[in-house]
């Protein structure tokens, strides 16, 4: 028992280095944590269930850090907070149960695709950059459906969330602050409802590597939104939708094993 002790820790290194750098983009752009943590542990064969809830049950702390960091930094606007928290967990619970019984994987290439678009989109934008923002208006079926994608898809929130707030007007720092902590929130009814249907099994030496990477990057992530200038920002957030869901349609068409 005690001679397989460095053998955990040596194993558990990749899973940190990931957890970390997923958290830094994730903090500081307001998605990509779920996206980039699912696609490593996809790549390592485990069953899209099982990833899921895995990377759903570090969420749960790395979220909480990330938030309570957002929220000393002043980058939340409550009202949207309250506006998309609810639909955020009625869809997250709803897509942790489907994909507990049923494969939820045939509408993703969709989503992906969409995503490009809106990546694209949103690249163009953070060369044109608005001198003010709007108000956005249509927020709880964001929710709802970033929601449902997120648990579904083990990542989803932040990509169709941040980027469409984005796109009607809001602003960026708060933005990304805002949808990082309504995650905390999701995840966490996303997990409760993982651990009923799938047990303790998916608490795995992966999940404790990418939370311990997550929890130390979290506070790194909501410093640099509020000191990165707003149009690197959107230029930022359009590269990640676009590089994230290009592989993720690549990978769902065979191209990449």
């Amino acid at each position: 028992m005690i001679d397989s002790i460095p053998n955990q820790l040596a194993d558990i290194w990749p899973f940190i280095a990931v957890g970390f750098g997923a958290q830094i983009i994730d903090g500081a752009l307001g998605m990509a944590y779920g996206v980039i943590s699912s696609t490593f542990l996809l790549a390592l064969g485990v069953p899209p269930a099982a990833a899921s809830a895995g990377v759903h049950a570090a969420e749960t702390c790395t979220t909480g850090v990330s938030a309570l960091s957002h929220i000393l930094h002043r980058n939340v606007d409550w009202k949207i907070f309250a506006r998309l928290a609810v639909p955020g967990v009625i869809g997250g619970i709803l897509g942790a149960y489907v994909l507990s019984n049923i494969d939820g994987s045939v509408i993703k290439p969709y989503i992906l695709a969409y995503l490009s678009i809106i990546g694209l989109w949103l690249l163009w934008r953070g060369f044109h950059y608005p001198p003010e923002h709007k108000a956005p208006r249509h927020i709880a079926p964001l929710g709802l459906i970033g929601g449902f994608m997120d648990a579904t898809g083990g990542g989803g929130w932040g990509p169709i969330v941040t980027s469409n707030l984005l796109i009607q007007g809001a602003s960026p720092r708060h933005t990304i602050g805002t949808v990082n902590s309504v995650e905390f929130i999701l995840t966490t009814a996303i997990s409760i409802t993982f651990l009923i249907h799938l047990g303790w099994a998916v608490l795995t030496l992966a999940t404790v590597g990418l939370l311990i990477g997550g929890v130390v990057a979290a506070p790194v992530g909501a410093m640099l939104t509020k000191r990165i200038q707003p149009q690197f920002l959107m230029r930022a957030v359009g590269v990640v939708l676009i590089a994230t869901s290009s592989f993720g349609i690549a990978k769902a068409l065979g191209f990449i094993g």
